[in-house]
């Protein structure tokens, strides 16, 4: 993942997570991808994606069923 040290903005949570407020993750918008963070850690850091690796990951995520 080669993305720039740009820090993620915009965070909300994704519409995959749970409906009440655990198992929760936040998506935040980065310069050519995007980022994931545990809702529960947030100051635990986040995984970022590069464009093409997060519509890889979302297109797997919407044809599993959820």
């Amino acid at each position: 993942m080669s993305i720039s040290h740009a820090t993620p903005t915009n965070w909300h949570k994704s519409s995959y997570s749970g409906a009440r407020d655990q198992n929760c993750v936040e998506v935040g918008e980065l310069a050519g991808g995007a980022a994931v963070r545990d809702t529960e850690h947030r100051t635990a850091g986040y995984l970022s994606f590069e464009a093409t690796e997060w519509q890889a990951l979302l297109g797997v995520v919407r044809t599993s069923g959820r």
